[in-house]
C-alpha cells in the first residue's frame, strides 16, 4: 500500500494535502450539470470493442460452456439444447446491461443523497492516478471491503466524477429484485449473484465463464467484495475464494498477460445502518431488500454521518505476487475450454492473496476518534456507562493517550490536525448521539426506551434493551481493532501463560492465531513476523523488553498490556462460554440453528449474574466464528447424513482447547496434547 502520509511528528494522521473532498465541487454545481457532464473515460488498450450482448454471446458460445452443456446433458438424461436454454435463462436473470444514460441518471441521484447524508466524503488522488493508469494497461479488480449499502455506489460515483471507466459489480440476487431500482442497478454495471449456489453445476458453469470473459477481454474493471457479505461487526471477515479463484484463472491459463488487483480502503465515521447491524446480531431477522423498504428508510437521510474516506491502495500484480509461488504450466496438461480443478497449490496462493487483500484494505482504512473512544467505553463496566457515567475528562484524557499508542502501532488515524482535540472529541461524540450522550460532565449509554406496558421490564428485556447500543459501541470499536490485534495477543499470551520465554509465548501466540483466525484476518504463513510485529511495536512503545530469549514487562508497560488484555477478552469469554456450552449439554449432536439462540439465553443469564462482563457473547456472528473455529479444529463435525446441518460434538476435545486457552495447559505441551489438531 502506498504511504500518502508524511512522516512526521503527526505521522498517519490525515494529510488533509493528499485527500481531496470529492463533494466539495459538487456543492458548488447543479446536479444535473454533473449528471450530464462530458465522460471520457481511457479505455484497456488490449479490449476489443464489446458490447453486453457481444459478451453474453461469447460466454454462452465459449468451448468450455458447451462442453459442460453436454456434460450435464448425459448426467441427467435431458437434451443438450434445454440445458443450454436453462444456461441463457440464468445468464439473462445474472447480466449486467451497463449503460451510460443509467449511469447519468445515478449519478444525479447519488450526487444528492451523498451531499445530504455526508459532510465530505474524502479520496487519496494517488492512488486513484495510479488506477486511472492500470486500467489503460491490463484487466482491473477493484476490491473494496464491504460495510455498507453505500460502498456499492460510491466506487462507481468516483470513477465517473474522475473519468475511469465504470466498473462492472458483482452484487447479491435481492437487489435485482426491487421493482425499478434493480433495473437500473443492472442499467449502472451491476451483474447479480445468487447467495446459495451449491453444488448447482450449470449455474458455476455459466458464472465462472461470464467473470472469466470480461476478464479476458478486458471489458470493463471488475468490482466485487472479497469477504462476500457486508460486515454486520464492521470487522474484516474471513475471504471467500470463489470469485478470486475465478478472476485469477485467465492468468494462471495464460489468456491474459497479467491481472492489476486494486484494494479499496472505505472507512466511515458514522455507518448508516448501524442499528439495524446490531438488532441483526441479536437475532432479529434482515429486512428483505425492496424498493418500498428503501422508501420507509428515507428517514435516514435527515441524519449526519460525518465523512467518508476512499482509500485506493497500491495497484498489484498477481503476475509479480504468484511468481514462485504457483507452477502455471500445469495448465497447459489439459485445454484451456475444459473445466479444470484448482490444485492445493493453488488453493493456496487463492487463499494467501485474499487474505493478503483483506490486510491491505485494512492497512488503508482511516480510523475516526471515536473508534478509540469505543475501545474505551467497552473496557468500563456496563452499570458504569449505563448508571452512573464515565466522567468527560476522563475519557478524552485516555483517549489521548490510545491516539499515541495507535500511531506507534502504525495505525493511521482520521484526526484533524488543525482543529483543538477537545472540540474533536465532542463533536465526534454529537456525532454518534444514537450509542451515548454527554450530559453533566458525564457519558453515558443511550438505551432502547422502554415499551408501554402495564408491568415492569423482567431483567432479560433490559438486557435487551441494552444491547443493541453495546453492540453497536462494539462494532465501531471492531474498526480499529486490526491496529492492535497482533500486540493483543502477545500481551494476552504474557497474561495467560506467566511466561517470558519467548518460544513459550510465540507457542501460545501461535495457538491463539489458530483459535481466532475465523475473527481476524491473518496471512497464511506469516507467523513469526506477526509475532516479531507485536514484539517490535510493544517494545517501541515501551511495554515490553527485548532479548533474544525473553519478553520482559517493562516498569511503565502494565497499562498498555492491561488495555490490549483487555481489549481481546470479550472474544476469549465469548469463545470459553460457548465451549462450556457445548460440554454441559447432554447431547452430543447439535444443529447451529439451535445452539445459537441457546447460547444467547445462557450469555443472558450470566450477564444478568455478573458472571459474564461481554455483551459480545449475544452476537450471532461471534458464536458462528466459534462454531467454524470447532469445526476447523476438528472438535466439532458435521454429520454428512443430516438434511438439517447436523453437527457432533467431541466434547474432551473441546474442554481441551477451553484449558489450552485459560492457561490450565502450559504452553509447552500445546503441540503434544493427545488428539489435538493443535
Amino acid at each position: 500500500m502506498t504511504n500518502t502520509y508524511k512522516d512526521s511528528a503527526t505521522a498517519n494522521l490525515k494529510d488533509e494535502d493528499e485527500f481531496t473532498d470529492v463533494l466539495e465541487e459538487r456543492r458548488r454545481s447543479s446536479d444535473l450539470s454533473y449528471a450530464l457532464r462530458t465522460f471520457t473515460p481511457q479505455l484497456y488498450k488490449g479490449a476489443p470493442p464489446c458490447s453486453t450482448s457481444d459478451l453474453n454471446k461469447a460466454v454462452l458460445e465459449s468451448h468450455y460452456l458447451r462442453y459442460v452443456a453436454k456434460e450435464i446433458a448425459m448426467e441427467t438424461g435431458s437434451s443438450v439444447e434445454k440445458v443450454r436454454e436453462e444456461a441463457c435463462g440464468i445468464l439473462e436473470e445474472m447480466s449486467q446491461n451497463l449503460q451510460l444514460g443509467f449511469i447519468r441518471l445515478m449519478a444525479y441521484t447519488v450526487n444528492k443523497v451523498f451531499k445530504r447524508v455526508f459532510r465530505s466524503i474524502y479520496v487519496n488522488m494517488e492512488g486513484l492516478s495510479m488506477l486511472q493508469q492500470a486500467v489503460q494497461e491490463s484487466p482491473v479488480i477493484l476490491i473494496p471491503n464491504h460495510r455498507s449499502y453505500m460502498d456499492f455506489l460510491v466506487i462507481s460515483y468516483i470513477l465517473f466524477t474522475y473519468d475511469i471507466p465504470i466498473p462492472v459489480i458483482a452484487a447479491g440476487i435481492p437487489l435485482a429484485g426491487m421493482k425499478i431500482v434493480g433495473g437500473i442497478l443492472r442499467r449502472s454495471g451491476a451483474f447479480f449473484i445468487r447467495r446459495a449456489i451449491g453444488s448447482d453445476k450449470l449455474y458455476w458453469a455459466v458464472l465462472t465463464e461470464y467473470v472469466r470473459t470480461i476478464v479476458r477481454t478486458g471489458y470493463a474493471p471488475l468490482e466485487f467484495y472479497v469477504e462476500g457479505f457486508r460486515s454486520r461487526t464492521l470487522k474484516s471477515l474471513v475471504p471467500k475464494l470463489g470469485m478470486m479463484d475465478m478472476v485469477l484463472e485467465p492468468y494462471f491459463k495464460g489468456e491474459v498477460f497479467d491481472v492489476t488487483l486494486v484494494p479499496i480502503s472505505i472507512s466511515y465515521d458514522r455507518v448508516l445502518e448501524e442499528s439495524l447491524l446490531a438488532l441483526e446480531l441479536l437475532g432479529v431477522p434482515k429486512p428483505k431488500e425492496s424498493t418500498m423498504g428503501l422508501f420507509k428508510a428515507s428517514s435516514v437521510l435527515q441524519e449526519d454521518y460525518g465523512c467518508m474516506h476512499v482509500n485506493f491502495g497500491r495497484p498489484l500484480s498477481a503476475r509479480q505476487l504468484c511468481e514462485g509461488k504457483i507452477n502455471r504450466s500445469e495448465y497447459n496438461l489439459i485445454p484451456r475450454d475444459l473445466p479444470q480443478r484448482p490444485t492445493p497449490e493453488t488453493q493456496g496462493c487463492v487463499n494467501w492473496l485474499a487474505c493478503l487483500i483483506v490486510r491491505t484494505q485494512e492497512e488503508g482504512s482511516l480510523i475516526s476518534p471515536w473508534s478509540l473512544m469505543a475501545c474505551l467505553l467497552l473496557q468500563a463496566p456496563v452499570t458504569t456507562l449505563t448508571e452512573e457515567g464515565l466522567q468527560w475528562h476522563e475519557v478524552t484524557e485516555k483517549t489521548l493517550w490510545l491516539r499515541k499508542l495507535a500511531l506507534d502501532f502504525g495505525a493511521r488515524l482520521n484526526w484533524p490536525a488543525n482543529i483543538p482535540d477537545a472540540d474533536v472529541m465532542s463533536s465526534t461524540m454529537a456525532l454518534h448521539h444514537s450509542i451515548v450522550h454527554h450530559k453533566a460532565g458525564r457519558v453515558y449509554l443511550v438505551q432502547e426506551e422502554e415499551p408501554a406496558k402495564q408491568h415492569p421490564l423482567s431483567p432479560e428485556e433490559d438486557v435487551m434493551r441494552t444491547a443493541p447500543a453495546m453492540l453497536m459501541l462494539v462494532s465501531y470499536r471492531n474498526q480499529a481493532l486490526h491496529v492492535f490485534v497482533r500486540p493483543g495477543m502477545l500481551a494476552t499470551a504474557i497474561h495467560i501463560t506467566k511466561s517470558a520465554q519467548r518460544d513459550e509465548l510465540f507457542t501460545f501466540f501461535c495457538f491463539l492465531q489458530d483459535v481466532f483466525s475465523n475473527e481476524f484476518i491473518f496471512i497464511p504463513g506469516r507467523a513469526s513476523q506477526d509475532f516479531e510485529e507485536a514484539c517490535s511495536f510493544l517494545q517501541k512503545c515501551g511495554a515490553v523488553l527485548i532479548s533474544q530469549q525473553e519478553v520482559t514487562v517493562s516498569d511503565t508497560g502494565l497499562e498498555v498490556l492491561s488495555f490490549l488484555q483487555k481489549l481481546l477478552q470479550p472474544f476469549l469469554d465469548s469463545y470459553q462460554l460457548m465451549f462450556r456450552f457445548l460440554c454441559e449439554e447432554e447431547d452430543c449432536v447439535f444443529t447451529e440453528k439451535r445452539v445459537l439462540p441457546a447460547v444467547r439465553n445462557l450469555a443472558t443469564k450470566l450477564i444478568l449474574s455478573g458472571d459474564l462482563h461481554t455483551f459480545e457473547a449475544l452476537s450471532s456472528d461471534v458464536q458462528k466464528n466459534v462454531f467454524s473455529a470447532l469445526r476447523r479444529l476438528e472438535a466439532v463435525t458435521k454429520l454428512r447424513a443430516s438434511e438439517q446441518n447436523e453437527y457432533k460434538v467431541n466434547k474432551g476435545a473441546v474442554r481441551r482447547i477451553g484449558d489450552m486457552l485459560s492457561g490450565k495447559i502450559p504452553p509447552e505441551r500445546l503441540h503434544a496434547t493427545p488428539d489435538a489438531r493443535l
